[in-house]
């Protein structure tokens, strides 16, 4: 309770409440400011709950939050599990209903005000059945349903929109540049069209770029074409070379394996299943319901001092000693036939915890190899999404490393002859720099010659034409070569396919005998495992019905000790209290003054005849005082009136020495004069 304190303190201080709480001050709220502080609660998280619960009466307080609080989905705990209990409480403004309800919204505000939000959309009105006959209402009632329908996938999209952290600034910029290079490349399309325009044929050259562009695009998709079927062969070569491995480890696995191997690896299999739920998995529950029984049982207890920690200690110690003794004493008395039967003992507790140890291993064995096949299968998988191929064995990789040998030889002669050839190529790319300065020499004088014949232009266009009808005539020749290619392979891969079908059937047939034989072993295994599960199943009610009894025998043994516990606690205060009685009564016989002086009822008859005594003095003082009480509020009023006076003559001769200081008058001749 008080740690739900604690937190309700805490969120009412902070942001948007503030309300500077502490621990005192919030528990000694009123009932009706506790119901204020709620509705404000609400009121965070519906607006419409915001109202001061004075100008409301105390029914409609309560419909009114027990609406949005079974809107909000709240239960009542367990204490106030009546309805109409926690009704009541909740009008009367109850601490021990409404503190956990507090304590429940101020939690999950942010949740709730959104399914506050949502509820007055999403809430349904009930409409009876007889008027939902009427064409009118029942339309409308589909209109509304297919509304609140809309609202939902609208109210998730805003959902993923805000998660997904797309901004419309963001987008408006983005529209923004894509409209400014827009411009720009509107801009460099209308200064081209200028500059061609003033070129001559400029229709006819377009003409020819747009035909060469459509082929250049025709011939890119052509080789990707090929490309694709490339790698489409590349992947069924793949798929023929795993089909072929696969088809290596089936033989070899139905080669080496017999119905005898496997039935026996079933039983095995079995035989350790069996002992794992049997012995294992019993024996650790039981451990794991003793350690929460006695964890229970120490939480159930209260808090320890040290001395009680000490106390403990001790007692183990106690223990330990006595049950080293009694082992000992055992060990005395132990004659030679108990000895042979506890070195049996000895050697079955050894072959126990060894069967106990083997098992833990094959179980830990077994999960590393499920955890390294599924590390196995993840690493396929990405092989396979990066194009890869699966992994190689050994042989393939050996002939993959020879491969390798291989090519680094053939990269490195390669890598010879490029260097030759860079060297050449720096060779003629000199050679082609004077050649081209000879050729605008040429051309510079073939274009002189041109104009002062009136037919500027001719040459370069001439040169065009016959390039164009090159490039044309080449790729002719790339694409009925490309074409003689794909039809030559694809005959190949038909020929191939045939082949490898051919030599796959007896494969194939084999491979259905053996399935027939799965089959049937399947069919056994599953018949021994129904039975397997039945006998499971009976031993598991067995279990639990047993697991039942324990339990409630554990709660019976609990009880009595707590009952124990507490008559033993009542009986020791009980002692307590007798043998004070008893030194007391003992001390008030005694004949001797000193030990009858140290009993309590001496004790307390003479301090009441001291407070007695003090009593009648205070008694004479008070007649004393209020006897004088009249002459002496004369005399001091009388008093007060002099202090009056004597204040009144100290002003006046203040006032008189104020005057006497600022100046004198002086007559002198009839005249008067002032001095100061």
């Amino acid at each position: 309770m008080g740690d739900q304190m604690q937190v309700i303190v805490e969120k009412l201080n902070q942001e948007p409440f503030r309300k500077n709480y502490n621990l005192i001050s919030f528990d000694s709220l009123e009932p009706l400011q506790l119901l204020q502080l709620l509705s404000d609660v609400l009121g965070e998280i519906d607006p419409k709950h915001a109202v001061d619960i004075r100008e409301e009466l105390p029914e409609q307080t309560a419909k009114r939050m027990l609406n949005l609080l079974g809107i909000l989905k709240y239960k009542p705990p367990g204490t106030v599990s009546d309805l109409s209990a926690f009704r009541q409480g909740l009008v009367t403004g109850s601490k021990a209903v409404i503190h956990p309800v507090l304590h429940w919204l101020l939690q999950r505000t942010n949740e709730l005000r959104t399914r506050a939000y949502l509820a007055r959309f999403l809430v349904r009105l009930e409409v009876p059945a007889e008027f939902l006959q009427d064409d009118t209402v029942a339309d409308f009632n589909k209109q509304y349903e297919e509304l609140m329908e809309a609202f939902k996938n609208l109210h998730k999209e805003h959902e993923q929109l805000k998660i997904s952290g797309l901004s419309t600034a963001e987008i408006r910029r983005d529209i923004s540049a894509m409209e400014e290079e827009k411009d720009q490349l509107a801009k460099r399309v209308e200064r081209l069209k200028k500059r061609v325009e003033t070129v001559q044929n400029h229709q006819r050259m377009l003409e020819i770029a747009r035909q060469l562009r459509l082929e250049k695009e025709r011939e890119e998709s052509l080789a990707q074409q090929k490309q694709e079927q490339k790698s489409q062969l590349f992947h069924t070569e793949q798929r023929l070379q795993r089909a072929q491995v696969q088809l290596k480890e089936m033989q070899h696995m139905v080669a080496d394996s017999k119905p005898e191997s496997l039935m026996k690896k079933l039983e095995e299999e079995i035989n350790f299943n069996s002992y794992l739920v049997n012995e294992k998995i019993p024996r650790e529950m039981e451990s794991k319901k003793t350690s929460v029984y006695f964890l229970q049982k120490l939480v159930a207890e209260p808090a320890m001092t040290q001395a009680d920690l000490s106390a403990l200690e001790s007692e183990i110690e106690e223990v330990t000693a006595q049950i080293n003794q009694l082992i000992e004493k055992r060990i005395i008395t132990y004659e030679p036939a108990d000895s042979k039967f506890s070195m049996y003992r000895q050697q079955a507790s050894i072959i126990s915890r060894k069967k106990e140890a083997k098992a833990e291993e094959l179980q830990a064995a077994k999960e590393e190899m499920s955890s390294l096949e599924k590390q196995v299968e993840q690493r396929n998988s990405q092989a396979h999404g990066l194009g890869g191929s699966e992994v190689l064995t050994e042989d393939e990789f050996k002939q993959y490393v020879s491969r390798l040998r291989s090519k680094n030889t053939l990269y490195k002669r390669r890598r010879q002859e490029v260097a030759e050839i860079t060297a050449e190529y720096g060779i003629l790319q000199r050679t082609e720099e004077l050649l081209r300065q000879r050729h605008q020499a040429t051309q510079q004088q073939l274009q002189a010659i041109e104009e002062k014949k009136g037919i500027s232009g001719y040459s370069y266009t001439q040169e065009e034409l016959e390039r164009v009808s090159a490039v044309k005539s080449e790729m002719d020749e790339v694409k009925g070569q490309t074409l003689d290619n794909m039809s030559e392979m694809v005959k190949k891969l038909n020929a191939m396919v045939a082949e490898k079908k051919a030599s796959l059937a007896p494969v194939i047939k084999e491979l259905r005998q053996l399935r027939q034989t799965c089959q049937e072993l399947t069919q056994e295994c599953e018949e021994k495992k129904m039975q397997y599960d039945s006998c499971a199943a009976g031993l598991e009610t067995n279990r639990s019905a047993l697991e039942q009894e324990v339990k409630g025998l554990l709660e019976e043994c609990a009880q009595e000790e707590s009952n124990y516990r507490y008559i033993n606690c009542m009986r020791r205060s009980l002692e307590v209290q007798l043998q004070r009685a008893r030194e007391e009564m003992k001390a008030y016989v005694s004949p001797k003054p000193q030990e009858r002086r140290r009993a309590l009822r001496e004790q307390y008859t003479r301090i009441i005849l001291e407070q007695e005594n003090l009593g009648k003095k205070l008694r004479e003082k008070q007649k004393v005082v209020r006897e004088s009480h009249g002459p002496n509020m004369k005399q001091m009023k009388m008093w007060q009136d002099f202090e009056k006076l004597m204040e009144c003559k100290r002003e006046c001769f203040l006032k008189q020495q104020n005057q006497a200081a600022i100046g004198q008058i002086i007559q002198e001749g009839g005249k008067d004069r002032l001095v100061l």
